[in-house]
């Protein structure tokens, strides 16, 4: 995907946010992030928005610290300022991207094409995910379109799966091999030295990456799968040989802030 185009995305994620959280209220329940209501949601994205607008703005040499937790959540603006407060900070961040020099240096903390073309696709699926949640909080489970969804696979396998950060908990032979059945996409993950390593499109050359299962389904649902947002049954998500390490990586690859 194109700079602008996750632009784009970010734009209809964050309206589509605000839009659930309005219509489900601040005080609900947002179910895949226990214990959270509408109102940490809005609190920790909007948080979120303004810190990757930071560095843009800014463009340190290194990535910004971010607040704990727990300040997060006790910030932002007061209950009913609160939506206002999310939906300008979302803006502000849309703007800043939309304007910024394509050739602007700034701290990322994954490869990308240059640095714009990472905050914009890290602010996009982001966004889009925790509109999940806030679609959660009214029984909803929402759909993307499928190329969008497959390329936030796709930061989730080549990008935070190759963090050193999520390490296994265990070795593990094998791999598992990730197919979405509506754009043809597809990757394979293995373990190695006790670190996740991934490439796109399986078929290895050589026994060592050979793959023990298979993860198959729609770009929307596997994408909400493997972000841990439903279960495989709800996302029409098959799985198939041993389900080892799926295990491993479910357990290894939970991005979480901080």
């Amino acid at each position: 995907m194109e700079i602008a185009e996750h632009i784009d995305a970010l734009r209809r994620q964050g309206d589509l946010l605000a839009d659930a959280a309005e219509r489900a209220g601040l005080d609900a329940a947002v179910p895949p992030c226990p214990p959270w209501l509408v109102k940490d949601l809005l609190r920790h994205t909007g948080y979120v928005h303004r810190w990757a607008a930071r560095h843009i703005t800014e463009g340190p040499e290194t990535v910004l610290d971010g607040l704990p937790e727990e300040e997060i959540l006790r910030g932002g603006a007061a209950d009913p300022d609160l939506l206002a407060w999310f939906r300008a900070g979302h803006g502000a961040l849309v703007e800043t991207l939309s304007t910024a020099d394509p050739g602007l240096r700034c701290a990322t903390f994954m490869d990308a094409p240059s640095p714009l073309a990472f905050w914009a696709r890290r602010q996009a699926h982001e966004t889009a995910i925790h509109r999940a949640d806030a679609e959660s909080a009214l029984g909803i489970r929402p759909g993307y379109p499928p190329d969008f969804a497959a390329d936030g696979i796709d930061e989730l396998i080549m990008g935070f799966g190759q963090r050193r950060k999520y390490r296994p908990s265990a070795e593990h032979e094998g791999g598992l091999d990730v197919r979405t059945t509506d754009t043809g996409h597809a990757w394979h993950v293995g373990a190695e030295d006790g670190r996740i390593q991934a490439r796109r499109e399986p078929g290895a050359p050589d026994s060592a990456a050979r793959a023990d299962g298979t993860v198959a389904g729609p770009a929307s649902g596997l994408y909400l799968f493997l972000w841990n947002r439903c279960d495989a049954a709800q996302a029409g998500v098959t799985i198939a040989g041993d389900v080892g390490f799926l295990a491993l990586w479910q357990s290894s690859v939970r991005v979480r802030w901080g």
